[in-house]
């Protein structure tokens, strides 16, 4: 049961690890969705933050601008507690080079298309992320509203 270009399962027992992986609404995007929720946050789950982009983030905040993504120690080669699979090992490497690859590019292309993007492992806490996330919508959403006060000019004379 492999696609193309994808080397077959080294045992019945990582067939079954592999197809239970989930895409999303995993245990940390969860507990940290419900976490921005009781912040009174609210939010899109598993949406392209660039129309036409075919990269999805796990939490999006499309009028502040920012991009939350919540990886997976081993599909994003976490320094801390990514594994190397030892079946299929230069297969896996490739992989998951790739993974970081794509991950700096979205990162450039939303940085460069006025964004926040954010980027958590799956083992950090998720009420130290949520803040973190809150901080960064604050900032944008402070820096695109329009400013009132002593610095603003009057249009009547």
């Amino acid at each position: 049961m492999s696609s193309p270009g994808r080397p077959p399962a080294s045992s019945l027992a990582a067939l079954a690890r592999m197809k239970s992986a989930r895409r999303r609404d995993t245990a940390p995007e969860v507990a940290l969705r419900a976490r921005l929720h009781r912040m009174g946050l609210r939010y899109f789950v598993d949406r392209a933050p660039l129309p036409g982009a075919h990269r999805r983030a796990d939490v999006v905040f499309p009028r502040a601008k920012v991009a939350v993504y919540l990886d997976g120690c081993f599909w994003h080669g976490c320094p801390d507690h990514g594994t190397q699979p030892k079946a299929n090992a230069a297969w896996w490497a490739a992989k998951i080079d790739a993974n970081r690859r794509r991950d700096t590019d979205t990162d450039q292309r939303l940085a460069r298309a006025g964004w926040t993007v954010l980027r958590f492992w799956e083992h950090e806490d998720p009420d130290g992320a949520a803040q973190a996330v809150q901080g960064a919508v604050a900032r944008q959403r402070a820096a695109a509203a329009p400013r009132h006060g002593a610095d603003r000019v009057p249009t009547w004379h």
